[in-house]
């Protein structure tokens, strides 16, 4: 029987552009009949994966998202000695095993077509068959099984997957299931007019008397509401049965879900916040987000305590349909001053 961790979240920031599409607006969706503001959880995951939460907690454990093993691999060559061609053809071979590799008249002809996850011990393969091949040690042609791991103790290539075209015995399903945070209340993207001053231009010059660049961004406020389920079973087989990296990676991914937001814009908006709300539950039931809690978009004075409430309502009423959706939950409301991430950590890795 599988076991699930599911997280909910609720997070307030101010004017943000957190998240933005490909005319720079702040993502959205029609929820409910209501425009709502939107962060995608490519962005999320993108943004926790490489935050210092996960570095620190997870150090020595995360995967590479990249094309350019085989330019790694090229220049240990040519650094021990290698001639260029020759080191060229090396790279270009173990560097296939990753990926579908770009031509050989490419600018980058040592990438590989797509971004793939590649672990630590992936990487330290790679480079250990580079070392042979400068010591002349019976180096041939690697093959998948030569590079490869199905587990391993990467942590984001166990929550999140990883997805190889060219050698699906080596995909890695998710075990991490996060949604697109989406505002709680009605919510559009506004514009800001800004225009910026030539600091050396003087007052008196009669030309261009105005600014000297006038410009508009996009930006949006709100509580946004955040789900991520976890199956635990499958997150351990996919870290060999490390339970020390399991906890670590379940610490890491609800810490950063509750302080880590992307990156879009902070510059100008600084859109720093912590969840004011976290419900944690865990158990055999099947998993179920509470976006629906949400269908009426939440009004008042005080959204995040009427998102607060309307979460926990629609919470009780699926569990007196359906039942318990969990054995056991935890709850910090910083609005309420009850509980702590400290405790919610405990939690999410007893």
């Amino acid at each position: 029987m599988t076991d699930f961790l599911q997280l909910h979240l609720l997070t307030a920031y101010g004017p943000s552009n957190l998240n933005r599409d490909d005319t720079g607006r702040p993502k959205s969706v029609v929820f409910g009949g209501a425009p709502r503001l939107r962060v995608s959880s490519q962005s999320l995951k993108r943004a926790w994966r490489t935050s210092t939460v996960f570095s620190e907690r997870l150090d020595g454990h995360l995967a590479a998202r990249t094309q350019r093993i085989g330019e790694r691999v090229r220049d240990r060559l040519t650094a021990g000695g290698m001639t260029e061609d020759r080191a060229l053809e090396i790279a270009r071979e173990i560097a296939g095993v990753l990926g579908k590799i770009k031509g050989e008249n490419d600018t980058n002809s040592t990438f590989i077509e797509q971004l793939a996850f590649v672990s630590p011990e992936e990487q330290e393969r790679a480079f250990a068959l580079a070392d042979r091949a400068l010591a002349n040690d019976t180096y041939e042609a690697p093959t998948a099984d030569d590079i490869l791991n199905r587990v391993d103790n990467a942590a984001d290539i166990a929550m999140f997957g990883r997805m190889l075209a060219d050698n699906p015995r080596f995909n890695r399903e998710a075990a991490v299931q996060v949604a697109h945070a989406i505002t709680t209340h009605r919510a559009i993207a506004e514009d800001d007019y800004y225009t910026a001053v030539d600091d050396l231009k003087a007052q008196s010059e009669p030309e261009d008397a105005g600014a000297g660049f006038v410009g508009v961004q996009e930006f949006g406020a709100g509580v946004f509401y955040l789900y991520v389920c976890v199956d635990l079973g499958l997150l351990s087989r996919n870290l060999d049965k490390n339970r020390a990296v399991r906890d670590a990676s379940l610490c890491a991914l609800a810490e950063a879900a509750a302080t880590v937001a992307p990156r879009g814009k902070q510059a100008s908006f600084a859109s720093r916040a912590r969840a004011v709300y976290a419900l944690a539950e865990k158990g055999s039931a099947q998993p179920r987000s509470l976006a629906a809690a949400f269908l009426k978009p939440v009004g008042g004075e005080d959204q995040a305590a009427s998102s607060i409430a309307s979460l926990e309502k629609f919470r009780d009423q699926l569990d007196a349909s359906y039942g318990p959706a969990a054995d056991a939950s935890y709850t910090m409301n910083v609005c309420k001053d009850q509980g702590s991430m400290k405790e919610l950590l405990e939690f999410a890795q007893s």
